[in-house]
């Protein structure tokens, strides 16, 4: 559940690090989202997502239910 999509991240490699880590830190506190450190805007982590039970098609960069 760690590894979002790669057309769903950005090209540049140390922003994928941060948003990486900013899931990681997200996940390890019990957070449900954390702040993209591009964008600033709320995104919802892997495990959030799988404990709603289905994919709900909107491309969350974290779903647990797409390959």
């Amino acid at each position: 559940m760690d590894s979002p999509l790669s057309q769903r991240l950005p090209r540049d490699p140390e922003v994928v690090r941060k948003i990486l880590a900013a899931h990681r830190s997200a996940v390890e506190k019990g957070d449900p989202v954390y702040v993209d450190p591009l964008t600033r805007r709320s995104v919802m982590t892997s495990v959030f997502l799988a404990s709603r039970g289905r994919c709900c098609s909107s491309g969350c960069r974290h779903c647990p239910y797409e390959p």
